[in-house]
C-alpha cells in the first residue's frame, strides 16, 4: 500500500478537482469519461482488492483450525470470527481517523484522536469513500488475525477481544499513520512499506510475540528439559488455509497499487500479482528443501506452510520493484527464516502455535529491510532530492523497523499485563486440559470424536 499523500496526488492527476466539484462553481467543465473511468476503474480496484483480502480472514481460520489439537477447534473458530467484528467496529469508531488523521502532534507520531469515521466523499482524491475505507479495514482484521493463532489454545476470549478492540483502534492504525498518513517515517525517514510488511505483519507479530511472552506456553509444551510437539489436528484444512491466504495475498498486495485508471497502474497491479506469486513459490521450496536438510530427508508440511506466508511477507514491503527472480529470492530467504526461527522460539520456551511470528515478524522485518536494495541504495542516512522528497535508505528501514518494535512491544506489553492483572487472560489448568471447545463454548468441533 503506497503512501497516503501518494494516493491522493496520483487520485488528483487522475480527477482534477475543477471537473468533479462542479456542483460548488459556476463555470466548470463537466467530467470527462476518462475522468469518471478512473475513479470507478480506482474504487473498483478498492472494492473487489478488499473483498480478496476479507477472505484472508477465512484462511486464517482454517489454517489455525487445523494447526490446533481437536479439542480447541470450535473455539478457534469462534475467535477468527469474532475478532473480525470487532476490528471492523474499533476501524469505524477510531482506528481509521487514527490511521489518516485530519493533525498530528509529536512530529507525526500520533494522529489527534476523532471518533467515528463519518465517510464524507472527496472526489479530488480519486476514489469512493467508503472504497478505501472497506480496504483498509481488512488489513487491519489482518494484524489481529496474527495475534490470535500465536496465543490459542490457553487464552481467555473476552480479554482476548478487548486487547484486539485496542490494537485495531489504537495501535495499528497509529503505526499506519507513520508512513500511510503521511506521518513521522515518510516525512523525516524516506520510510518504505508498500503493502505493510512492517506496518501489518510485524505490528501483529510484535503484539504476538509480547502476548506469547506474558501468557506463558501451553500446559506440557516444555517439559522434562524438553519440546514436546503437540500436532494440530488437521493438516488438510491447514494447507486449505494457506493457498486461501495466497490467493488473498494478490489482493493485499495488488490492490496496494492504489490506482488501476491508467495502463501503467494496470501494467503495475500484473507485475505485483506475478512477484507476489513467485515469493510465495520461493519460500515454499526453500523451507521444504532446508527442512529435509536439517531432519534427514524428512518434509514438515506446515514448514512449507509457514514458507510460503514467509515469502509472502517478505516480498510485500515491496512487490513492485523487484525482477521475478529477485522475488523468488526473496521469498526463498524468507522461507529459511520461517525454519530457523522456529526452533529458536522453542529454546526461548515461546510457544507459538501456528508459527505466526517466524512468518509475519521475522519475514515481515527481512522484507522491509531488503526494499531498500530494490531501489538499489546504499547503506548511507536517507537524503533529500531537490524537491524534498526523501530516499528510501537501509537506514531510515531500520528506524522503521526499531520504532515499530519499541512502540507495538510496549503497548501491547502494557495491554496485556493490564489484562492479565485484572481480567486475567489464561484459562485454568482444568479448562485447558479439558479443551477451550467443551469448557468455553460448548460446542465440540468433533464431537463424534469427543472421548
Amino acid at each position: 500500500m503506497k503512501k497516503w499523500t501518494t494516493m491522493a496526488m496520483r487520485g488528483a492527476a487522475l480527477l482534477p478537482v475543477a471537473a468533479l466539484a462542479g456542483a460548488t462553481a459556476f463555470a466548470q467543465e463537466a467530467p470527462s469519461a476518462s475522468d469518471i473511468s478512473a475513479y470507478v476503474d480506482s474504487s473498483y480496484l478498492f472494492l473487489i482488492g478488499g473483498l480478496i483480502v476479507m477472505f484472508m480472514a477465512a484462511g486464517f481460520l482454517c489454517l489455525e483450525v487445523g494447526l490446533v489439537r481437536s479439542k480447541n477447534a470450535s473455539m478457534q473458530s469462534l475467535k477468527n470470527i469474532s475478532l473480525f467484528s470487532v476490528a471492523g467496529l474499533m476501524f469505524w469508531l477510531v482506528g481509521y481517523n487514527m490511521a489518516y488523521p485530519a493533525n498530528t502532534i509529536l512530529d507525526g507520531l500520533i494522529g489527534v484522536p476523532s471518533f467515528i469515521w463519518a465517510g464524507e466523499e472527496d472526489l479530488s482524491v480519486g476514489y469512493a469513500a467508503h472504497s478505501d475505507w472497506f480496504f483498509q479495514m481488512v488489513f487491519v482484521a489482518t494484524a489481529a488475525s496474527i495475534v490470535s493463532g500465536t496465543v490459542a489454545e490457553r487464552i481467555k476470549l473476552w480479554p482476548f477481544l478487548i486487547f484486539v478492540a485496542v490494537l485495531t483502534a489504537f495501535i495499528y492504525p497509529i503505526v499506519a499513520s507513520w508512513e500511510w498518513g503521511g506521518g513521522y517515517l515518510d516525512t523525516k525517514w524516506g520510510f518504505s512499506d508498500f503493502a505493510g510488511s512492517t506496518l501489518v505483519h510485524s505490528t501483529g507479530g510484535w503484539a504476538a510475540l509480547v502476548g506469547a511472552i506474558i501468557l506463558g506456553p501451553r500446559a506440557g509444551k516444555y517439559f522434562g528439559g524438553r519440546v514436546n510437539p503437540m500436532p494440530g489436528s488437521n493438516i488438510p484444512m491447514a494447507a486449505l488455509g494457506t493457498f486461501i491466504l495466497w490467493f488473498g495475498w494478490f489482493g493485499f498486495n495488488g490492490a496496494s497499487q492504489l490506482a488501476a485508471g491508467t495502463f501503467d497502474d494496470i501494467n503495475a497491479v500484473a507485475k505485483i500479482f506475478a512477484n507476489t506469486n513467485m515469493a510465495a513459490v520461493g519460500g515454499v521450496l526453500a523451507a521444504m528443501a532446508f527442512t529435509a536438510i536439517l531432519y534427514k530427508g524428512k518434509v514438515d508440511p506446515t514448514m512449507a506452510f509457514n514458507g510460503a506466508i514467509g515469502g509472502l511477507v517478505s516480498i510485500t514491503a515491496e512487490p513492485l520493484a523487484p525482477s521475478m527472480g529477485g522475488a523468488v529470492a526473496i521469498g526463498a530467504v524468507g522461507g529459511v527464516l520461517v525454519v530457523l526461527s522456529v526452533p529458536l522460539l522453542d529454546k526461548l520456551k515461546i510457544d507459538d502455535v501456528v508459527g505466526a511470528i517466524p512468518a509475519h515478524l521475522v519475514c515481515g522485518i527481512w522484507g522491509t529491510i531488503i526494499v531498500a536494495a530494490s531501489y538499489g541504495n546504499t547503506f548511507m542516512p536517507p537524503a533529500a532530492d531537490a524537491e524534498g522528497a526523501i530516499g528510501v535508505s537501509y537506514v531510515g528501514q531500520l528506524v522503521g523497523i526499531l520504532l515499530t518494535a519499541v512502540f507495538v512491544g510496549g503497548f501491547s506489553a502494557g495491554v496485556w499485563m493490564l489484562l492479565k492483572l485484572t481480567l486475567g487472560i489464561r484459562v485454568s489448568e482444568e479448562d485447558e486440559q479439558l479443551g477451550l471447545d467443551r469448557a468455553d463454548t460448548g460446542v465440540e468441533a468433533y464431537p463424534e470424536f469427543a472421548s
